[in-house]
């Protein structure tokens, strides 16, 4: 049997040097970090609104796109941009949800946790301001959108306007929707049976591409003007322009908010 004086203490010399540090300024890397997104996401806010973003003269500029591509094709092309196809509550809430982790974390040492009240109360405080956050910056609210719910919406989005703005009722079915929702991020270009059947889907890549390029640069209407450009080509290609056709859609660019 072995002497309980064999016994010996240990880990007295193991440094928690490490622990003490990620306890003492973790929480602030994490708030620094999301200040950091924060104001990235404010600097490009520009980038998810269309209503006040193009001018008269950027409307124009588009029409005069349209009438241009349209000259080479029996074609019609109606370009819709939404700055939202859905208001994506869960995205307001998980952003609240961040507000609130992170805001207790450093404001741990300060909060009265005796009081379950007061402490209550502060977090529902953050909880809120993440949830403003959100609402009013596009862009931060974007971050809690995930690509699959993304695709879903916008793609919706986008029959609903090929239907309601009348795509499937031209007489050769050759009507082409140019949909852009900005806070998706998403450009899905819906092509009439009369095209579909003779244009493969990928050829319409360079018209999203197109389209995309000129928003990143912070150009809702350089990106409009390129992609309207590279569908006509397209179309100019397949269905070019013949005697006696007729402009069947008014030449304009619909915008809304949602």
């Amino acid at each position: 049997m072995q002497n309980s004086t064999d016994w010996l203490a240990g880990g007295h010399d193991v440094s928690l040097a490490w622990y003490e540090w990620l306890a003492a300024w973790g929480p602030w890397v994490l708030a620094g970090a999301l200040v950091a997104i924060l104001a990235g996401c404010v600097a490009r806010r520009g980038r998810y609104r269309a209503v006040r973003v193009l001018t008269d003269d950027d409307r124009e500029a588009v029409r005069e796109a349209l009438r241009q591509a349209e000259a080479r094709t029996v074609g019609e092309i109606v370009p819709v941009v939404v700055e939202r196809s859905d208001d994506h509550p869960a995205a307001d809430w998980l952003a609240g949800l961040a507000f609130l982790l992170i805001g207790t974390a450093v404001l741990a040492p300060h909060l009265p946790w005796n009081r379950p009240a007061a402490i209550l109360g502060c977090q529902l405080l953050l909880l809120g301001a993440g949830f403003a956050v959100a609402r009013l910056v596009p862009a931060f609210k974007r971050l809690f959108v995930r690509a699959g719910r993304a695709n879903e919406v916008a793609c919706e989005q986008a029959f609903q306007e090929f239907y309601g703005n009348g795509l499937h009722h031209t007489e050769a079915a050759t009507g082409v929707l140019l949909f852009v929702s900005l806070l998706e991020r998403r450009v899905v270009v819906l092509a009439d049976e009369g095209i579909a059947e003779r244009v493969p889907p990928e050829a319409w890549h360079e018209t999203d591409a197109a389209i995309l390029a000129g928003i990143a640069r912070g150009s809702l209407r350089d990106g409009l003007i390129a992609g309207i450009r590279r569908a006509g080509d397209v179309l100019a290609e397949q269905f070019p322009d013949q005697d006696g056709d007729r402009n069947e859609l008014p030449d304009r660019v619909i915008v809304r908010r949602s």
